[in-house]
């Protein structure tokens, strides 16, 4: 017994305690990522969460919360909805027919390059530079405003168009909700074989029919996924909406920002409220976009 314990190609607890301890050099890849959301995502939300339930003397209060059913509150978060549910589904439509041209049509395929690369830059063009150039656009004082005055006799302002509106504000919004869709959902239509319409093709189906009992169902769930992000991309947006409107437009992101750094309004507990409740919504959002996706994808393999 005791050659056979001695024995060196035996397995003893020697052998396998150095492999027990070995550091998991995969795991430690993720690491930078777990910190940076750590410190940048959880901490800031458990202190909203801790400055919602907190008055100006620091003690605990329902307040906060209860401040949120006021009229101007409620009307705040209404427009948002709005706003956001409008720009998501006509940038989800208009993307989705721009990405079939692009990837189902004939189209050269340098142009679908070029659609795909501006699509990249300008789902990320936002902020005050974005508003500036709807404002030097379709302004009172903007090219296209002054151009139609001029040269075709139709006054787009007199006509009940105005930038600083509910739809000026969705039309601006468009800018990066369409691009973001195109390079969401373009994968899904590629996911599209053309084996799949050859075959309805075979059987007689018409391009209609395929579309309509094979290729939108098939898209339905991709379609439905990105439409969620769209709108929480859209609910969240601040930066668009101040530069544009101002106070112009009661929306809650205008009225958080007011509460938070506003001179009159300052509020800080009701407007940690507030982003709380905006955290619920596009939670939810995301939550419908990452069950959808997961369906999406199953259903795609």
């Amino acid at each position: 017994m005791d050659d056979i314990e001695a024995w060196p190609g035996t397995m003893t607890d020697t052998n396998t305690a150095p492999h027990s301890r070995r550091i998991p050099w995969d795991a430690l890849a993720v690491a930078p990522f777990i910190v940076f959301a750590v410190m940048f995502l959880f901490l800031p939300t458990l202190s909203l969460i801790g400055a919602a339930f907190t008055d100006r003397q620091g003690h605990f209060t329902f307040d906060n919360i209860v401040g949120l059913g006021a009229g101007q509150i409620v009307s705040a978060y209404w427009i948002s909805i709005r706003i956001s549910g409008a720009s998501a589904l006509l940038g989800a439509l208009i993307g989705l027919a721009i990405t079939l041209a692009i990837i189902r049509g004939r189209l050269p395929a340098p142009l679908r390059s070029a659609v795909m690369t501006f699509s990249g830059v300008a789902s990320n063009f936002a902020g005050v530079p974005l508003a500036f150039a709807f404002i030097a656009t379709l302004g009172r004082l903007g090219l296209v405003t002054i151009i139609l005055r001029t040269v075709f006799g139709f006054d787009l302002y007199r006509s009940g168009f105005n930038l600083l509106s509910f739809w000026g504000l969705t039309l601006t919004y468009l800018y990066f909700q369409i691009p973001l869709m195109i390079l969401i959902i373009a994968p899904a239509v590629d996911g599209l074989k053309k084996e799949w319409s050859e075959a309805a093709q075979m059987l007689g189906a018409s391009p209609w029919q395929f579309w309509r009992y094979i290729g939108l169902p098939i898209l339905w769930p991709s379609f439905l996924g990105t439409l969620s992000l769209l709108f929480a991309n859209a609910f969240g947006a601040i930066a668009t909406a101040w530069a544009l409107t101002g106070s112009n437009l009661n929306i809650v992101t205008v009225l958080l920002y007011n509460q938070i750094r506003g001179d009159a309004l300052q509020n800080p507990g009701l407007g940690a409220a507030l982003a709380l409740g905006m955290i619920l919504i596009t939670s939810l959002a995301n939550i419908i976009y990452l069950v959808v996706a997961n369906r999406a994808e199953r259903w795609m393999k």
